[in-house]
């Protein structure tokens, strides 16, 4: 090791500053920069001209005696002018020399506060405010930050610490009328983002309503003007307005009509050629504009969305391209015809559409903390406009998505999802005052017996979310692996092309999935056509039932297959619609089986001549209780559900659906399916609102962390520059603990590589440009020359979160879950003993959660870190705390 490292590595190579996964993720974030390093080390995120450095402490206040030390202190805020004098034109001993004469000189908060008037830039003022006398305890804290490497985690502590210095910093300064309206300015920045989010979410949400009824109906046919009232740009509901009868309608032209064909049996044979292509068509579109603009814009992007509210970054995931590409591509796959849905994507559209704004607000976009309390609320706009529901969105948010979730938070969703329902309204895509197309009212109530199929339809949507998840997984670890028909377009035109194959048969699976969901929730007395056959009596509906059945089956297949592509798609649209189908099903039945037996003492409840069930109604609860089952809601469904039927009389008989599923679903898989694509794309989620301390070993600290002895730590002193730039090269490590020797290992601190990095290139650039051989420390040293060496200090956390090493995992990992942590140290009385990353902890668990149970526990011996018994092949076998073969660290994690 060189000169500028304490401790050796056991391995050589093995580092616990950082941890690794055994998947390899992509690179995605909320910001469009190519290079994610260099935009890190370009700027100071601290440079915004804070009279004050951020520090956990209390500022006392100056005497009232006006001293040149105090006074300033008064005035800095509102005389701009005012020349602070900078320690630095003095020297060591002229400095002491000054303290011994002056007669405030024994004020020690004098001296820190003259320190904290000078302004928060990084770079060239940093070693202009050190003081030589002993005095070093005003760099104690997080120390300074430079920002956060791509797929790394925040640090919940010192964003709030830096959000708190700058209201404090605000507050104190701004007096009179100004002072007042820069308040009431900074408070209104993120009603501005929520309304203007939520205004651009409800607009996108109705251009895809519109552009992809259009597209869909595309490939049966197209309008032109006939009658004329048609024109090519209007879907068929529109073209064929006012007619109660299809074949009435002149403007609308099926293809077999527009090539000429004339013989039923040839015009179903082009019809189905040109359904097959254009699906085909539209779904290869949507995957090449993922593939060659924003591969960040695939799937429905809640599982990240989840992971980035728990404090991980992930750039360029909420960019403008990534905002583009989803809605075009929205579009496209929705049109396509296959199995999935719009729903989900809409919250990442939603959480793109803050994130767009949020880059006008310097304070906001500056605290990555602040930043995922204004997702969290934008989120709820999502699934505002996707259900008509904004209390439903808000509990969405609350209790699906996010991380940190205060009370301030819920008032934002709240505002943000009305905000995006009205403009929904306003645009009224479907021109019937609804603001989804499956809105429905029921008219009648329901019957005391009717809760045992009730009941059952909840049992079965946790069958349905239980195996449904086992599958995809299955599925999508199957596309993983194979070695033949690679490429994520390729994969797309198979799909499509084998679903519509599947679809246009079978009338149910033909329709759009919003159109199939309206009409199973619909009652038959408001459908003023039967397109598909719902309404019969008799013994047709034997033959419905069956095809209803057959079509839940085929779907749960399809979907399967097709929820993991390289393409937007949701989950929640499908769900609904699986879930409509075996409820209409059910409720067809319990329909026939009334009006046959109607003496049953099952039915005594039945008024005669009325019609006693309503089938709708078991299929918006077959709905509630597929979705429940597949992503193991609880609370928002059934406000979603009540919300899209109106009807406050069927909630009852939804919650009893929605527990049951739950209960069942969690006994098939625990996770739902967003957890699922997490846990399965390795990202380092840590629910804090899990308590199944099961899962949690019942080991001390010591036996998982990664020991000192295969730690790589730096000591306070003995350092260059140079040896500092070395060890950064030799070592791709995220950090550092900083000790202050080897032999007795006395933590001082951690400093991160990001912050390390960024010092060392601002000492060798101008206006400093020290030499190379420049010494460099990380203690105070009192007889050291600020111009010819190099403090770090300012940069290292000098107050990181540490543990006892007799501390035991579980409450390591409570720690974790609850305060948002990157790392925490083990220490034993001041000596440091280990070290414990966000990401270890992640792979712990999730080690346990894979495991057997042969090892009867963590499968570590001796206290090495739970990396040393994986073994020694692949990826895996490298360990937890192992270098890739490029010497990255598997894209460290905090």
């Amino acid at each position: 090791m060189s000169s500028s490292s304490s401790s050796q590595s056991a391995h050589g190579h093995a580092e616990a500053s950082s941890s690794r996964t055994t998947h390899r993720q992509p690179t995605v974030d909320d910001d469009e920069d190519s290079d994610p390093e260099n935009g890190l080390l370009a700027e100071d995120p601290l440079d915004y001209n804070l009279p004050e450095q951020v520090s956990f402490k209390r500022k006392q206040k100056s005497a009232a005696s006006g001293s040149s030390f105090g006074l300033p202190r008064f005035l800095s805020t509102n005389i701009p002018n005012v020349n602070r004098q900078s320690p630095l034109p003095r020297s060591p001993q002229s400095r002491l020399q000054h303290l011994r004469t002056n007669s405030h000189a024994n004020d020690s908060t004098d001296l820190i506060l003259s320190y904290l008037d000078t302004p928060g830039t990084a770079g060239e003022q940093l070693h202009d405010t050190k003081d030589a006398t002993g005095l070093d305890w005003y760099v104690e804290g997080p120390g300074r930050r430079v920002g956060y490497d791509d797929l790394t985690a925040i640090d919940w502590i010192f964003e709030y610490a830096k959000e708190r210095q700058r209201l404090r910093h605000l507050y104190t300064s701004a007096t009179g009328i100004l002072g007042y309206i820069k308040q009431l300015l900074d408070v209104s920045q993120i009603w501005l983002i929520l309304i203007a989010a939520g205004i651009l979410s409800g607009g996108i949400a109705a251009f895809i309503d519109v552009a992809s009824d259009w597209l869909g109906d595309l490939k049966t046919g197209y309008c032109s003007n006939v009658d004329g009232d048609g024109r090519f740009y209007l879907n068929r509901g529109f073209c064929c307005w006012g007619y109660t009868e299809e074949s009435r309608c002149h403007d609308w032209h099926p293809w077999s009509t527009a090539f000429g064909i004339h013989s039923v049996a040839g015009g179903w044979v082009v019809e189905y050629i040109v359904f097959v292509l254009f699906s085909v068509l539209f779904a290869a579109c949507a995957s090449l504009l993922v593939r060659e603009y924003s591969t960040y814009a695939q799937h429905s992007g809640i599982a990240e969305i989840k992971t980035v509210l728990g404090g991980f970054v992930m750039r360029r995931f909420l960019g403008v391209w990534t905002l583009i590409v989803k809605t075009l591509g929205l579009c496209l796959a929705v049109a396509s015809g296959l199995w999935l849905g719009k729903e989900g994507p809409l919250v990442h559209v939603a959480c793109c559409s803050a994130n767009l704004f949020m880059k006008l607000f310097g304070n906001v976009n500056g605290n990555e903390a602040r930043k995922r309390e204004v997702l969290s609320a934008a989120a709820a706009a999502g699934i505002s406009v996707a259900f008509g529901s904004p209390i439903g969105g808000v509990l969405f948010s609350l209790e699906q998505l996010s991380y940190y979730f205060p009370d301030k938070t819920m008032w934002q969703s709240f505002v943000c999802a009305m905000v995006a329902a009205v403009t929904l309204q306003a645009f009224n895509p479907f021109r019937t005052g609804k603001l989804v197309l499956y809105q429905v009212t029921y008219h009648s109530a329901w019957h005391d017996f009717e809760l045992i199929p009730f009941a059952f339809l909840g049992i079965l949507g946790g069958l349905y979310g239980g195996l449904f998840i086992r599958l995809n997984m299955r599925v999508a670890e199957w596309r993983k692996h194979r070695t033949y028909l690679k490429g994520p377009v390729t994969e797309v035109v198979i799909v499509a092309f084998v679903t519509a194959l599947v679809n246009y048969p079978i009338k149910f699976m033909r329709a759009q999935a919003s159109e199939l969901v309206y009409y199973l929730f619909a009652e038959c007395a408001d459908l003023s056509e039967d397109t598909l056959g719902l309404c019969k009596a008799g013994k047709a509906n034997t033959g419905v039932v069956a095809l209803l059945l057959v079509s839940a089956m085929v779907g749960i297949i399809l979907t399967s297959f097709t929820f993991g592509l390289q393409i937007p798609a949701g989950i929640i649209l499908p769900s609904m619609a699986i879930g409509g189908l075996y409820g209409r099903a059910v409720g067809l039945t319990v329909q026939v089986m009334q009006q046959n037996w109607p003496n049953l003492f099952f039915f005594s409840s039945c008024e005669p001549d009325v019609q006693c069930v309503t089938p709708g109604t078991y299929a918006i609860i077959g709905a509630a209780s597929a979705l429940g089952g597949a992503t193991r809601m609880t609370v928002s469904i059934v406000v979603i559900m009540f919300e899209l039927t109106g009807a406050l009389t069927y909630v009852l008989p939804i919650m009893i659906a929605v527990m049951l599923s739950k209960w069942v679903g969690d006994a098939i898989s625990p996770r739902g399916i967003y957890e699922s694509w997490i846990h399965f794309k390795g990202y380092p989620f840590l629910d804090n609102r899990d308590d199944n301390g099961s899962s949690i070993p019942d080991v001390p600290g010591a036996q998982v962390m990664t020991r000192i002895e295969d730690l790589i730590v730096i000591t306070a002193t003995g350092h260059t520059v140079q040896s500092l730039r070395q060890l950064l090269t030799q070592h791709r490590f995220r950090g550092f603990p900083v000790i202050d020797t080897t032999r007795d290992a006395l933590l001082l601190g951690y400093i991160s590589r990001t912050e390390l990095a960024y010092a060392i290139s601002a000492a060798l650039s101008a206006p400093k440009n020290l030499h190379p051989d420049t010494e460099a420390h990380f203690s105070h040293q009192p007889l050291s020359d600020p111009t010819t060496s190099l403090d770090l200090r300012p940069w290292m956390d000098q107050t990181p979160i540490t543990l006892n090493v007799k501390a035991s995992f579980q409450l390591t990992v409570s720690m974790f879950q609850k305060l948002g942590l990157r790392y925490v140290l083990f220490v034993e009385r001041g000596c440091l003993k280990g070290l414990l990353t966000k990401k270890d902890v992640w792979f712990v668990l999730n080690e346990m959660d894979e495991q057997d149970g042969d090892t009867g526990g963590v499968g570590v011996g001796g206290g090495r870190g739970v990396v040393r018994e994986q073994g020694n092949e692949g990826t895996e076998g490298r360990g937890l705390l192992a270098e890739d073969d490029d010497g990255d660290d598997d894209r460290g994690l905090r």
